[in-house]
């Protein structure tokens, strides 16, 4: 599925941003991996807010099996497509990644003005700026805001003594206008065996222009029709349809998503790097929706690296009864780890927590090959054989074994290198790593091994000595 978010210029009416929707529609349904497209206008996506200026779009897409190009493919041919409807801004991303976490694929943080200022102008300055700024950059493909201090408005101002005399309330005289501009739910009805539900609201006619308000009435406590224009005057103003916060602070919302060949990662540092240059004194930044997370959760990986490598190292000085002998099996590790980060960058691929999988699963297969080796040669060593011939014939004993075993892994995880289809990025990242770690791990490790083992060995007799 493909999002699509349109924001038209400030005060147009719903009309407008329905024709927009119209012609997105009609260009996305030529694509013949479209299934089906549906459009709302009078609402934000991204924003989650109503307004006559917004439009919201979903584009279905058919099945992996009948299309061949994927979601970043067809978003690519969509912008280009819509360049030419230059009376609107349009945005297509893909659905989040965790339902939940936010409203759009990709990144989403928070502008803030901590500068406690009314001049909303300044907040849209240094967001503008900011935008421009990453838009720069060849890490960010897309970033945009909804944030716009200019939409034009009415400032109802009301005289409460003039109101006072003729017997109407401020409170009254508001929830009145409340329902006959915006509409109130009166009660149900049924007909034809369908429930209907009843709205009280003036007709159109009578609220077509801002001064129609000026000529409806309210009651009065006497029970009196008294005009609007007795008691309130229009002033025209500008200002954000929806003012947000943050943490308390006036914040403008910004999306975005990495540029093609660049992971998340790299797009958040280089967010992080044109934030330090770009933003103004007083104002700041904070990340939110899935960013948030990603962020909050980046280290946690490099932990529970460190709790295997712990509890490796643990079950086998405990199963040599030495502190030494254990080094070389983890020591034999970063060849694979080399491997796997090799393997991820000739596919083009980035570390992802598919990827971080596979380090981990390495972390026991070739600790399993360096085992094989070490516990052979270990036994040799036992019976009095000199620690470098026991070396040489734990290399030699254990050479086909591990060789037939890692090959024939790698070939059951030809499938995911090769993955098409959905989650085929998922299956590749976890298959690339895996393959590419096993292989180079497996190829030097055969070598590495036994001279490390003849290292730590050596050191333990002279220790014992």
């Amino acid at each position: 599925m493909i999002y699509v978010n349109v924001v038209t210029p400030a005060g147009s009416t719903v009309e407008r941003t329905q024709a927009v929707m119209g012609a997105i529609q009609k260009i996305a349904q030529q694509y013949k991996e479209v299934e089906n497209v549906s459009t709302l206008s009078g609402y934000s996506l991204v924003n989650e807010v109503a307004g006559a200026s917004y439009g919201m779009g979903m584009i279905s897409l058919k099945s992996w099996k009948e299309r061949d190009r994927n979601v970043a493919d067809i978003i690519a041919a969509l912008q280009k497509d819509t360049k030419h409807i230059v009376d609107a801004q349009i945005e297509c991303f893909p659905p989040p990644t965790v339902p939940g976490f936010g409203n759009a694929g990709g990144f989403e943080l928070r502008l803030l003005d901590k500068n406690r200022s009314t001049d909303l102008d300044k907040t849209a300055e240094a967001t503008n700026n900011f935008i421009a700024g990453l838009k720069s950059s060849k890490v960010i493909g897309s970033a945009f805001t909804s944030f716009d201090p200019t939409f034009p408005q009415y400032l109802i101002h009301v005289n409460a003594d003039a109101a006072a005399a003729k017997g109407v309330t401020v409170d009254v005289a508001m929830e009145t206008l409340q329902t006959l501009l915006g509409s109130y739910y009166a009660t149900n009805f049924i007909r034809f065996g369908q429930m209907y539900k009843v709205m009280v609201q003036t007709s159109p006619e009578f609220r077509k222009s801002p001064d129609d308000i000026l000529k409806l009435y309210v009651k009065s406590d006497q029970g009196e029709m008294v005009p609007y224009s007795a008691f309130i005057r229009l002033e025209r103003v500008f200002g954000p349809e929806q003012l947000t916060r943050y943490n308390m602070y006036t914040s403008a919302t910004i999306n975005g998503d990495a540029a093609k060949g660049f992971s998340s990662g790299e797009a958040i540092a280089e967010i992080e790097k044109i934030a330090k240059e770009k933003l103004p004194k007083g104002f700041d930044y904070e990340w939110s929706g899935m960013t948030r997370e990603q962020i909050l959760s980046g280290n946690q990986a490099m932990y529970i690296f460190i709790i295997c490598i712990l509890f490796v190292y643990l079950v086998l000085a405990a199963q040599y009864e030495s502190f030494l002998l254990p080094l070389p099996v983890l020591l034999s590790l970063p060849v694979g780890i080399l491997g796997s980060f090799i393997s991820l960058k000739l596919a083009g691929l980035e570390n992802n927590i598919y990827a971080q999988v596979a380090l981990v699963m390495l972390i026991g297969l070739l600790g399993k090959n360096a085992i094989l080796i070490i516990e052979f040669a270990e036994q040799q060593r036992r019976q009095g054989i000199d620690t470098l011939q026991a070396t040489i014939n734990g290399a030699v004993a254990r050479l086909r074994p591990i060789l037939m075993t890692s090959f024939a892994f790698i070939a059951g995880l030809i499938p995911l290198v090769i993955a098409k289809g959905a989650g085929a990025m998922g299956n590749r990242s976890i298959g690339t790593a895996a393959a590419g770690g096993m292989l180079l791990g497996t190829v030097l490790g055969v070598l590495i091994i036994p001279c490390l083992y003849y290292l730590f060995a050596k050191k333990k007799n002279n220790l014992s000595n």
